[in-house]
């Protein structure tokens, strides 16, 4: 199952895994205007100057792959507390 990651540069965290959760539950998660293809290596949080902003990291294998996600990470572009509140909608 995808693992989704919160990343806060402006903390030094480099990805603290948040939650294992479906491919249907990241299509909930997260709208593909949100979401950013990132390859098969784990992003280096805070690599990149002037990008000091919080996001979520999904990562998917090749065994849990489908057509809308291919194995590597993606990027999501969400307010951690929101993604926080949705995933708690999930579990219920």
């Amino acid at each position: 199952m995808p693992s989704l990651y919160f990343c806060q540069p402006h903390a030094q965290n480099q990805g603290m895994l948040r939650a294992i959760i479906s491919l249907d539950d990241c299509r909930h998660l997260a709208t593909p205007d949100k979401v950013t293809y990132l390859g098969d290596e784990f992003p280096k949080v805070g690599s990149t100057p002037g990008q000091m902003q919080d996001f979520a990291v999904v990562g998917v294998t090749a065994d849990e792959a489908d057509a809308q996600w291919r194995p590597g990470y993606y990027r999501v572009e969400a307010d951690l507390m929101e993604l926080n509140a949705q995933l708690l909608t999930l579990a219920r």
